[in-house]
């Protein structure tokens, strides 16, 4: 499948906690029941995300939906 060209000039920049717009990649770990994988043990998945490089805060746009009222604490 090709990609759509995307025109970046069209694009708007994502502040973080104190204006910066540098961000580090991080992972949160959730735990998933060996009920619902159907294994012996419980697993883990890593869930990529993006936060600020001062704040440590997640930026709460890069979790998926379903999650995001669980991080807003930690969250910008």
């Amino acid at each position: 499948m090709q990609q759509p060209q995307i025109d970046l000039t069209q694009s708007t920049a994502v502040e973080g906690f104190n204006g910066e717009q540098l961000f580090a990649q991080g992972f949160v770990i959730r735990k998933i029941s060996k009920f619902i994988l159907g294994t012996e043990e419980d697993g883990i998945i890593p869930i990529q995300v993006f936060y600020d490089l001062d704040s440590k805060k997640i930026l709460l746009e890069s979790l998926p939906k379903e999650i995001r009222d669980e991080y807003k604490e930690i969250g910008i």
